[in-house]
């Protein structure tokens, strides 16, 4: 391969890590140039790549009008996803978007228009469908193991899971659980099933325990280093339930938490069929007939299914859509209707009623 792709990122937080980390190990990359308003933090990872401090900056205006950056990886707090993308989009590069793709459908559609304006590909970081529990799943769904899929239940539950942070404060993040956990699951889902068409959505929200200020119990993830001096805001949901209702019938039940009284935390999804079903936690659980009898049905797989290398795969696979054309697997289309979908529960769980899409 003569030509590396020089890529540039916005945000280097713990999510700008995990991109820098998965870029590095792809031969067709050259980490170029870094952007963080954390000065400290800009340093941090910019050292650890060898980017030189010419390459270093905490404007990202004055990073993407270096003619040479192909493309940026932005991994801001939510409400800066629209106006990086579309800055960087204008500066003539190419975008990987962090999900959710932006606050709201509206931001979204900007973003799309900008990257047709442009010519320039717009992928947004669904990093589920880059894992190998999706792709074994998806084989199954292909070659008609499940028949008609009309039926699908997704959570992603956290007992207490709340990173702290940005992460609760809505002019920052759009949301809690269900912008943050419950955008992966169901656009996963939807993903499996063909992506069809969103038309309605019922949705609740609950604000009951916070982000449980006070308890002692080690949190599982917390937000990056550099938001200490905030003042301390959690004015997001710390559960979300909804019910999706797509174009063909078919119909999601999705539940999302930061905060809940619950045993465990969970990560499931459940998908019913008219003729199998399977559950994925990640492990692939397949359900049938045969013979007149129900079966389970175990599979004899080379490789565990887990969560190991999405990240390299999403990254890998945007290098290959920029370099030699390969269809996006995660266009900026499929951002807009999840985004769709996350308003309008939102929007549900507001007025309390069901919500119809357009």
């Amino acid at each position: 391969m003569d030509k590396k792709l020089k890529i540039a990122l916005v945000g280097c937080g713990s999510i700008g890590g995990t991109h820098l980390l998965a870029y590095s190990k792809n031969p067709n990359v050259e980490i170029y140039a870094l952007c963080d308003i954390n000065e400290e933090r800009l340093n941090a990872k910019a050292d650890m790549y060898n980017v030189p401090q010419e390459r270093r900056f905490t404007k990202l205006e004055d990073m993407v009008a270096l003619p040479e950056i192909d493309t940026v990886s932005v991994c801001t707090w939510n409400n800066q996803h629209a106006p990086c993308t579309i800055t960087a989009l204008n500066a003539g590069k190419h975008v990987l978007c962090e999900k959710p793709m932006a606050m709201s459908t509206a931001e979204a559609e900007s973003m799309k228009a900008a990257a047709e304006k442009n010519g320039k590909l717009l992928m947004i970081g669904f990093v589920r469908r880059y894992g190998n529990d999706c792709e074994i799943t998806k084989e199954f769904v292909d070659n008609g193991f499940f028949g008609e899929l009309y039926y699908a239940k997704a959570t992603y539950l956290r007992r207490n899971g709340s990173p702290g942070g940005w992460f609760g404060d809505k002019s920052r993040s759009g949301g809690g659980p269900l912008i943050d956990l419950g955008v992966h699951v169901i656009d996963l889902v939807r993903y499996l099933m063909g992506n069809p068409k969103p038309v309605s959505v019922y949705g609740a929200t609950f604000k009951k325990l916070g982000d449980r200020p006070g308890i002692k119990t080690v949190k599982g993830w917390v937000a990056a280093s550099g938001d200490e001096n905030s003042a301390h805001v959690f004015d997001v949901e710390d559960l979300a339930s909804a019910m999706i209702r797509f174009e063909n019938g078919a119909v999601l039940s999705v539940e999302a938490s930061f905060s809940l009284n619950t045993k465990q935390d969970t990560g499931n999804i459940e998908l019913f069929g008219t003729k199998g079903g399977a559950k994925l936690s990640p492990e692939l659980e397949l359900y049938s007939e045969a013979n007149k009898y129900m079966t389970n049905i175990s599979l004899d797989i080379p490789t565990a299914l887990d969560f190991n290398g999405l990240f390299e795969g999403e990254i890998d696979h945007f290098v290959n859509c920029v370099l030699h054309g390969e269809p996006c697997r995660s266009p900026a289309e499929d951002g807009v209707a999840i985004m769709k979908i996350l308003d309008g529960i939102y929007k549900s769980a507001e007025l309390g009623h069901e919500v119809i899409l357009d």
